[in-house]
């Protein structure tokens, strides 16, 4: 997935961290084999060079995230859309080419002219999918919060019930630490060069993923083209990762007065953090709500 996993765990001398430690690593090497858009034998690859109407064979975990990615992109109103891959290669984001191409980019906006919910046809309990236009898809937005939520599984049947899993933005604590004491974590100040802390958020049976507008490759497909807005970076708690990742991303592209609305609409707890002419400024909905610039962040646990 071009990052590092981690798995910090709070366990006795009985575990066998060995076994845990190769586990681990097939859960997050399955997710890209199936998931990655540039592996060349990856499924997702596959589905995306399937002609239109014929139905592809898929993993179970792949249709899973497919079926979430669908669903909070209808909910999102297309803020949140797993049918931007064509966008990506053609702004110079994917494995086709390195720099914005301004002929790909017209044919890409031409590519899907309908939603990509009304383009893709799931089949669960067969076990496949189908395109029912020319579709393109990128899970990058959802797929690694999922490989986070694959760890923990991993964790889980190893027996471990103290731990903290990260993989780039996204993170889930499986309890708290072994001492009652939820898990710390920095956000991150969303400036270019500079690496600070923003403030610190406690987890404890919660995930945590943020988007982050310096990742220029986050695409608006509604605009057919790379995020611009206010937007410096979003934050968001959820009970699994996959739907904090997705939803972070969708909250970055909707933008600070839209993604507000969604956010309050869906009972999301998020933070928005602006760039404004004073600096940073904080919008923060549930837990995050109490949060201010000058303070920081802090207990966000349960």
């Amino acid at each position: 997935m071009g990052t590092r996993w981690s798995a910090s765990v709070d366990a006795d001398a009985s575990l066998d961290l060995a076994a845990l430690r190769r586990d681990l690593a097939a859960a997050v090497q399955q997710v890209d084999e199936q998931m990655s858009p540039w592996k060349p034998d990856s499924d997702l690859l596959r589905l995306n060079r399937a002609p239109v109407d014929a139905w592809v064979e898929l993993p179970a975990e792949m249709l899973e995230v497919l079926a979430c990615a669908l669903d909070i992109h209808r909910l999102s109103a297309g803020a949140f859309d797993p049918g931007v891959g064509a966008l990506v290669d053609a702004w110079g984001f994917g494995a086709v080419r390195d720099a914005p191409d301004a002929e790909a980019i017209r044919t890409a906006r031409q590519l899907a002219p309908r939603p990509t919910h009304a383009c893709l046809e799931l089949d669960r309990p067969a076990g496949c999918a189908r395109k029912r236009a020319p579709l393109q898809l990128d899970l990058c937005g959802i797929a690694k919060g999922y490989a986070v939520d694959r760890m923990v599984a991993v964790l889980q049947q190893h027996g471990v019930q103290h731990a903290l899993v990260a993989l780039d933005g996204e993170l889930r604590a499986v309890g708290g630490q072994a001492s009652g004491a939820p898990w710390a974590v920095a956000l991150e100040q969303p400036e270019t060069g500079l690496r600070a802390v923003h403030g610190v958020i406690e987890l404890q049976d919660l995930a945590v993923a943020t988007s982050d507008a310096r990742l220029a490759h986050t695409m608006d497909a509604r605009r057919a083209a790379p995020v611009n807005n206010a937007v410096a970076s979003v934050t968001v708690l959820a009970r699994t990762c996959m739907h904090a990742d997705a939803w972070a991303t969708a909250l970055l592209v909707a933008g600070p007065a839209e993604g507000l609305g969604l956010a309050q609409r869906m009972g999301l707890e998020a933070l928005f953090l602006l760039r404004r002419p004073e600096g940073l400024v904080e919008m923060g909905l549930g837990r995050f709500g109490a949060s201010t610039v000058s303070g920081g962040i802090g207990g966000f646990a349960e």
